[in-house]
Order: structure tokens, then sequence, then C-alpha cells
């Protein structure tokens, strides 16, 4: 029986699972991978720790399948937007310790993207107006200005997925996901702009005719060199020659394997770590403070408009830790084998959410806001918290916070109506969204319908789709997804609970406003 791997490298661990063609995932394998955080907006990872990860968690997921080996016909990955450092022959450049990726969330290039901003380039208009601290190129520039000699030392600056791909295939081949979404390559005219990047204080980029940031862009899919090395496939085991695809950022992995046969009506939301939403139009939407539009970066011949936020599960996860009662929330949810946040899911069926949060307010934006403001500085507001130290009010907590993101998404959701782009449903997926009570709170804080997909490990199917994408048993990605996705679950948003959130939505919009303004206060 023919099946496919699909790997996805996700903050904190290495995935994979083995598919059939129909999408149903057979097994799957993780193994942890290390973070490290430092002061000023540090966040760092290995690329030798992530691949041996990788390797492991392939492995696993081969012995869970029980399939033979020689039955995988492709292999698709997606990762994090993390900037990886490679020196001559592809050795790891460290930039501390054994540290050579800068990790996607890493915010120490603020005052780069900020002064990049400040140039006003007409390449920001297709990253909503302003970059991001998230994105590469200013994480480029503080290399160069910090760090000259590593970085005048760099062989190859990748984005993760596409070092993974490179790792597996022997191929320097970039996505067109990859360096248009978070590098500012213009895929709709298959160039980069020189003018930029001179601009920016980077020319010497363009000087080297971009070889060490990517001169070979294709489409998610393509099968890159002669398939799986020698040396990758003793390293998965695996058998030599294997369909490598070209991957996919991990969010819009989960987006090819969640809107199924009509992206265009449907919004993706991947709430995991932090969110994103994918929205894909025929032609360019220009949302301000909302990133794209991006071509062909999700799906093949359609714009995307990418948003969300910086943190979303990771949001959650901070804030109901400062509460008194957490500790032993804690403990109750390890005894329980859950984590904190599904643990008061838990606890909080049942209840009526408006009942429990009211007086209660949150705008959950710790390392500020992705979308639609595009605000790195801004930061977290709780608004109404007493000194009440019980479960209940940690639960309170709990709820009041996840539709703090409801809010954040329905304003995504509003200023893309606002340009045109209006969509009819939400298909939620990621590890922080599984649960019946965040679909549904996400479905009354936006209105909208919630569907979940069929498939539990969205983001896992969007990759294998790449892999059976690069192995030609589906023709094209569009194919892939009508051949191996669907839904499942449906949330109708309740009219009562809708109405009752707008009161809600002006006050978390006020509070937003506020805490913007108190920043530099």
């Amino acid at each position: 029986m023919a099946c496919v791997i699909g790997i996805d490298v996700g903050t904190g661990s290495a995935r994979a699972g083995v598919f059939d063609l129909s999408g149903a995932m057979l097994g799957s394998g993780k193994c942890a991978i290390a973070l490290h955080k430092g002061a000023g907006g540090i966040v760092e990872q290995s690329s030798e720790d992530i691949w041996n990860a990788v390797c492991d968690a392939v492995k696993s997921a081969v012995a869970a399948a029980g399939v033979d080996p020689a039955s995988v016909r492709g292999i698709g990955f997606d990762a994090t937007c993390s900037l990886v450092i490679l020196g001559q022959d592809g050795a790891p450049l460290p930039v501390a310790e054994d540290r050579n990726i800068i990790v996607w969330m890493d915010h120490r290039a603020l005052d780069q993207a900020e002064r990049i901003n400040a140039i006003g380039h007409d390449v920001l208009s297709y990253v909503g107006g302003r970059i991001s601290p998230e994105m590469e190129t200013p994480k480029l520039l503080w290399l160069k200005e910090n760090m000259p000699d590593l970085y005048a030392q760099a062989w190859q600056f990748m984005d993760l997925t596409d070092f993974l791909t490179w790792r597996a295939s022997g191929d320097l081949a970039r996505s067109i996901c990859t360096v248009t979404c978070k590098w500012t390559y213009l895929g709709h005219e298959g160039r980069w702009d020189e003018s930029y990047f001179r601009a920016i204080g980077l020319g010497d980029l363009a000087d080297q005719g971009f070889e060490r940031i990517g001169t070979n862009v294709v489409e998610a899919g393509t099968p890159l060199g002669t398939g799986l090395t020698d040396q990758a496939a003793a390293d998965m085991g695996l058998p030599a020659g294997i369909p490598v695809g070209a991957g996919l950022i991990d969010a819009h992995a989960g987006g090819i394997g969640s809107v199924c046969d009509a992206p265009q009506d449907r919004l993706a939301y991947v709430f995991g770590t932090s969110s994103c939403t994918m929205t894909s139009t025929t032609e360019p939407a220009f949302v301000p403070g909302v990133w794209g539009p991006y071509f062909s970066a999700m799906v093949p011949g359609l714009w995307l408009n990418e948003g969300g936020q910086s943190a979303a599960g990771a949001a959650i996860d901070e804030l109901i830790l400062h509460h008194p009662f957490a500790p032993e929330a804690q403990s109750l949810a390890e005894s329980a084998g859950l984590s904190l946040p599904d643990w008061l899911a838990e606890q909080a069926a049942g209840r009526d959410v408006l009942r429990t949060v009211k007086g209660l307010h949150v705008v959950p934006e710790p390392i500020g806001n992705r979308a639609p403001h595009a605000d790195p500085n801004t930061r977290a507001v709780i608004s109404g918290i007493g000194m009440d130290r019980s479960k209940d009010s940690l639960v309170a907590l709990y709820l009041s916070s996840l539709c703090g993101l409801g809010y954040g998404l329905r304003q995504i959701i509003e200023a893309q109506a606002r340009t045109g782009t209006h969509v009819k449903e939400i298909v939620i997926s990621g590890g922080a969204g599984r649960s019946a009570l965040v679909r549904q709170v996400l479905a009354d804080t936006t209105g909208l319908t919630v569907s979940a997909p069929r498939a539990e490990e969205t983001v896992l199917l969007g990759s294998a789709i790449l892999g059976a994408v690069a192995g030609k048993l589906c023709d094209s990605v569009t194919d892939g997804m009508t051949q191996m996705s669907g839904l499942g679950d449906v949330y109708l948003p309740d009219p009562t609970a809708v109405a009752r959130h707008n009161a809600r939505f002006s006050v978390y919009q006020d509070l937003q406003a506020s805490a913007r303004r108190a920043v530099d206060v």
C-alpha cells in the first residue's frame, strides 16, 4: 500500500505522520526540540537538534504505522518561519553556543524593523504595509550590524522549512511560500526587489545575485533533487530516492490540510502557540496590518492574506500562570494527564461563558499585535480582576482570555471585509483549538460558523499532501486537498451570545487602544 509522510517542526517539537492516500493517518511520532530564551527578546534553536528530532519522529511514525519503509512514496515538510544560518559546506554557524537558528518569535530585530518601515519601500505593501521583526530581512540586518563577522562568513541563510528540504534532498531550492511570506520575494513577479535590499542596508545580498538567500524558487510540492539522499535516508531509516517536496510554513500546511475544496470561502485558523489566519483570493487584496497579498504562497495560483497573533496558546498559558490558583491547578492538571489550558477547558464545560466572564476583560497580546495593527510593542491587558483566588476565578480568567483571542480574530476578519475580502466559514486546526468549548467561543465571538477538519492533524496532513504531489500520487496541491482532506464537526454561532459579545468586543477595542497608547508613557 502506497503511503506518504508529513513532517512538521513546531516551536517545541518535531512530529511526523504516515498517511494513506485517502488522508487517514496510520501512525505518528513526536520528539521534543530544545528552545533557548534570553534577555532582549532572544529565542534560539539548533538545526542539528531539530534534524535529529525529525529523524527520530519519522522512525517512530513508521514503526507506529506498521508499514514497510519501501511503501513510502513521498515526503513533505513544514516548519516555523525561523532563520537558519549555515557556514561553508552547510555546517551550522552558531549565533551562540551551538544555536544557529533565530526563532520566528525572536524580537531582537525590533529596531531594524522600525527603521525598515520608516523607509516606506513599495515592497512593504505586500506585507500589510509594515514589516514584522518576526520576518527575515530585519533579522538579517540585525546580524549584519551586530555580528558582522558571522554575517560575512555565512554560506546560506535559510528558512527552517527550506533547510529541512535541503538536508533531506541536497537541493537548495526555496519554497515560494517561505521566501514570499517572510523574505519579501515578489512571488507574483518571480523576483527579488534589488532596490529594497539596497535601501535597507543589505545591498551585498543583491551584489551576490541573492545566492545566499535563494536563486531557485519553486512551488510547494515540487520534487527536489533526486529525492532523499543516502545520508538522509540512513538518518531516517528509509530507502534513498523517495521524492521530497518543497515545503510550507507550518501554518500554511495547516491551511492546505483544512480548507479542502473551497479555499476562497473558508478562512483557515491555525491555533497553536501562535495563531495564523489564512484567506485565499483570486485577486490581490491589500489589507493594512494583514500580511500579504502573497501569490501562490499556500494554494497555487491564488493570493493569500495572512493574519493572526504572535501569541495565542502561548498567551493563554502566560496569562493564567499569573493567577494565585495556577500552581494548584497545574498540579491537578498534571495528575489528570492534561495541559493546564485543557484542564481548565474541562472545568469550564457546561458553564455560561458570558455569565462567567462578566466584568472581566482580557486583551491577550503579551508580545504585541501581529494583525491588524501590526504593532509588536503593545502588551496584554487584564481589566476587572479582583482578589478572588479560587479555581472559579482562574476558570473565568481562562475563558476571558479565550474570548479576547476571538475578538482579535474578529478584528482581522473585519479588516479584510473592509477591502472586499469576505469569508463564510472559519476552519479551525491546531492543538490549542481541539476542544468543543474553544470552537464554540470562537463561533460566538466572531459570529461565523466554525468547522473542524475531519483530520485531527491537519498540519501533518498538509505536509503529507506535498509528499503525495512530489511522488506524483496527486496531480497538484489542489487535487491533493480534495482527495485527502474533508470537514467534520460544525459549530454554529448562537445569535443571543453573538449579541452579548458585541458589547464586550467594544470594550476590548477600547482597552486595546489604551494599551497601545500606554506603551510609551
